[in-house]
C-alpha cells in the first residue's frame, strides 16, 4: 500500500489491523532475541530476568531504595524481596540503612554485582547497536519515539528523568 505521494512508503496514519499485527510480532520476536544472550548467562548462574532487571536498574541509579525499585518493576514487594535476598546472599548486591530515613533501604552493586551486569547488558547493547547501526540515525529517532509513546504518562516521565530537553 502505497502513500498518497507516491513514495512507495506505507501510510502511517491509517494503519491497518495487519500492520499492527506485524508490528506487534515484530516486537515479540525482537524482544525474544535483545533477551537471549543474557538469558543464557542468566540461566548459567541460576538467575531469572527479575534478578537482571534489578541488576540493571541499581547500577542506573546507585543508592537506590527499595521503594523506588518497586515502583521502577512493578513487581510485589514479596517478589521483589526474593529476587534482592538471592543476590545479596550471592554478594552481587549491598544493603544499606538509609541516610535521611532509617527504614529505607539503600541498594548497591558490589564488584562482582557490576561486573556481572556489565556482562548482561553488554550483550544487549552489542545486539542494539548492530541494529541501530543498520537502520540508521531516522529510523532510531523514530524507534525511539514509539516506544515512549507507548509508555505511561508515569513511566515516561520516570524513563526521561529530565532528560526531555537536554538529551
Amino acid at each position: 500500500m502505497n502513500d498518497r505521494n507516491g513514495s512507495g512508503e506505507e501510510s502511517l496514519l491509517f494503519l491497518t489491523d495487519e500492520q499492527l499485527r506485524m508490528g506487534s510480532e515484530a516486537m515479540f520476536f525482537a524482544y525474544r532475541a535483545f533477551t537471549a544472550d543474557p538469558d543464557r548467562i542468566l540461566e548459567e548462574l541460576g538467575y531469572g530476568r527479575a534478578h537482571h532487571r534489578a541488576l540493571h536498574f541499581i547500577r542506573r541509579s546507585p543508592g537506590t531504595t527499595v521503594n523506588n525499585l518497586l515502583s521502577i518493576l512493578g513487581v510485589t514487594k514479596q517478589s521483589l524481596n526474593r529476587v534482592l535476598r538471592r543476590l545479596i546472599a550471592d554478594g552481587l548486591v549491598s544493603s544499606s540503612v538509609g541516610h535521611r530515613d532509617r527504614r529505607e533501604r539503600n541498594l548497591h552493586l558490589t564488584e562482582s554485582g557490576l561486573a556481572l551486569e556489565r556482562r548482561l547488558s553488554e550483550a544487549q547493547r552489542k545486539r542494539m547497536r548492530t541494529a541501530y547501526r543498520q537502520a540508521g540515525p531516522e529510523a532510531v529517532a523514530g524507534f525511539r519515539k514509539v516506544l515512549e509513546a507507548m509508555m505511561d504518562e508515569q513511566m515516561r516521565r520516570q524513563f526521561l528523568g529530565g532528560r526531555e530537553g537536554g538529551g
